[in-house]
């Protein structure tokens, strides 16, 4: 790996480290991370309510209050337009149990995968206009509906757009569109994923229906465990607004009345009164909610999420278990085909970006897919399946490359396409599908070079072993939850000795490590065939990582765990050096 180590001044960090009250670790971390005045510091370690954002700062926002409030008072139905992932589905629990307590009357429709595709449909809105409704409400989806919102106008409904991606340059003719990222709207957190719209929209609606303060933040700290799992699985960055909506929402996950969320806390393994960390929500829950919207129908996660009765949702939360498994055999499917390629006609510095295919692969996964192709070669992918001779699929990126902007250069090849910086997907006849494959290949490698394929690994801060104790560690922890643009500090220990290294169960290597008169066991997992490099002296780079198991039989709630090591520079031991 390439390191990238982040430097700390000696005395900024102490100074932050007096004023918080905190060991200078987790300072360290605080201040690489631009976290250097202590008031900041304060609000990114204990966020509150009070770190929310006014939800009227949407533009369009009076608009959509007014029109929702008149929809309420004349008992129009109201229809929720959703999409079928997790930030989708959420969105819509959240507004249907919003509005339910608001008085208002109001169905879903969530589109199929396989047979609907992703976004609005024509003919769904005429079956709405056939039922007598008037207000379609879209979540997570809408803001390049601009044929079928005006198709819906024509038919006497109007439509309110609560979506979080990219519009183009011509906004949907909707009564309202609250978009963080449409042009000229002032909203501060342009990351809110689409069940935080959601829940501005009903803040909003219920501060302008005269209800107190304290009961608003009572709805909104019982939505914000439903916004906390939509916010981390749609991999919306967890600073600012969204790290509060987070740590929050976690918070509340310890005491859960809903019956649905508790089943599908109970099949994820997670058990009651904790409170999960982001990485068991990317890693355990997400992926059997968003099973539903891959393998089956989206709708069985919003009844799960509605039913009254824990059997049923016991029931369905059950199915989204053993369809997460048939998820997961399908994509392993998918993705040995692609390696296989990759082992026949290896990837290369020519090769800036990636596009696969394959006849029959099941598009329920392929974004997936194309995250575990962007994690093996460093470089943006796309991952299509083809039924038809059309192509439909997913692509994923990394960091420096904005995977939107390099399809608007090539749109006249896709007869659809959306997403944003890290995610989008693509529609387009398989007969360009070498033609794409080549355009994206050639864009890429305007933008990325041979150094940009190498993984990287940011270090934050170096730490000797002097400093490392249960309460530094604790401390560390506290700057969690970790995600995408808050990831798990790296810190890193030179001149460390090895004391001795075992290879454990043929896959994993077990070290003790030494810096003057301390030792710790490291481990380094799936790093057997580097054993040889644990000896002598080495530069450690390092995360602290959470181990219930040994809390649980009475060591240390942690450990740690390796990321990189190098054979250390000539010179003095560390300790003897400082």
């Amino acid at each position: 790996m390439r390191w990238i180590e982040n430097s700390c001044p000696a005395a900024g960090a102490a100074a932050l480290s007096r004023d918080l009250g905190i060991a200078l670790p987790a300072a360290r971390v605080l201040w690489s991370r631009g976290y250097r005045d202590p008031a900041a510091a304060r609000r990114f370690l204990q966020p509150s309510l009070a770190d929310l954002h006014d939800p009227y700062l949407l533009t369009d926002m009076p608009r959509a209050v007014a029109r929702l409030r008149r929809a309420i008072e004349q008992k129009e139905l109201i229809l929720l337009y959703g999409d079928y992932d997790v930030d989708g589905t959420s969105a819509v629990v959240i507004l249907k149990k919003g509005l339910a307590l608001a008085g208002a009357c109001a169905d879903f429709h969530v589109p199929h995968r396989l047979r609907d595709g992703y976004g609005m449909r024509s003919e769904v809105v005429e079956a709405a206009a056939a039922r007598g409704v008037k207000l379609i409400v879209s979540v997570d989806t809408g803001i390049r509906a601009n044929e079928v919102v005006r198709h819906a106008k024509n038919l006497g409904i109007d439509v309110i757009i609560t979506d979080h991606h990219l519009p183009e340059a011509e906004l949907p003719p909707a009564a309202a569109v609250l978009n963080p990222n449409r042009p000229g709207c002032p909203y501060p957190e342009k990351n809110l994923c689409g069940a935080g719209v959601a829940l501005k929209l009903m803040d909003a609606l219920v501060a302008a229906l005269g209800w107190e303060k304290s009961r608003r933040d009572r709805l909104v700290l019982s939505l914000l465990k439903i916004v906390a799992i939509a916010t981390v699985a749609d991999v919306v960055p967890l600073t600012g607004e969204n790290r509060a909506i987070v740590k929050l929402g976690l918070d509340g996950l310890r005491d859960v009345k809903n019956a649905g969320l508790r089943a599908i806390l109970d099949v994820s393994g997670l058990a009651h009164g904790q409170s999960p960390s982001a990485g068991q929500i990317a890693f355990q829950v997400a992926p059997r909610i968003n099973a539903a919207g891959r393998m089956a129908s989206a709708s069985e996660v919003i009844e799960m999420f509605l039913t009254e009765d824990p059997a049923r949702a016991r029931e369905l939360a059950s199915q989204l278990h053993d369809l997460n498994q048939d998820r997961r055999d399908t994509q392993d499917e998918i993705a040995r085909a692609i390696f296989q390629q990759c082992m026949a006609q290896p990837v290369t510095d020519r090769d800036a970006a990636l596009v696969f295919a394959g006849e029959g692969w099941h598009r329920g996964v392929v974004g997936i897919v194309a995250s575990r192709v962007v994690d093996k070669f460093h470089r943006p992918a796309f991952v299509l399946g083809i039924e038809n001779g059309v192509a439909q699929g997913s692509g994923r990126s990394v960091r420096r490359f904005h995977l939107l902007e390099s399809l608007e250069t090539m749109r006249e090849l896709f007869t659809k396409f959306g997403g944003h910086r890290q995610a989008a997907g693509v529609t387009l006849d398989a007969a360009r599908l070498e033609e794409f494959r080549e355009r994206f290949r050639t864009h890429a490698a305007t933008v990325l070079g041979p150094g940009d394929f190498e993984p990287e690994l940011e270090i934050d801060a170096e730490i000797s072993f002097h400093e490392i104790d249960d309460r530094s560690v604790e401390e560390i922890f506290r700057l969690a939850p970790f995600g995408f643009g808050n990831r798990e500090p790296v810190f890193l220990a030179r001149r460390i000795a090895v004391e001795s290294a075992q290879i454990h169960k043929d896959r994993h290597i077990f070290a003790w490590l030494k810096e003057g008169g301390r030792r710790f066991r490291f481990k380094a997992w799936d790093s057997a065939e580097r054993a040889a490099e644990f000896s002598g002296r080495v530069d450690v780079a390092f995360q602290f990582r959470e181990d219930p198991g040994s809390a649980s039989r009475g060591y240390s709630f942690w450990q740690a765990v390796v990321c990189d090591l190098r054979a250390a520079a000539e010179g003095p031991p560390a300790a003897a050096a400082s």
